[in-house]
């Protein structure tokens, strides 16, 4: 007997697989976007380099 066929879209059952289908995870939040975490970088870094700049203004 052959195997029924499995439309494209969908992926065919695994031989003694118990779990069952889960849905993709919805987007997370505001901290899974790596463009968030640059600017974070990028903002301390201008906030060091803006406190050694004023230290040598100062001088």
């Amino acid at each position: 007997m052959s195997d029924p066929l499995v439309p494209p879209e969908e992926t065919p059952p695994a031989e003694g697989s118990t779990a069952e289908a889960h849905e993709e995870r919805a987007d997370g939040s505001f901290w899974e976007h790596p463009g968030v975490w640059v600017w974070v970088i990028v903002a301390g870094a201008a906030i060091v380099a803006a406190y050694f700049v004023a230290r040598l203004v100062a001088l």
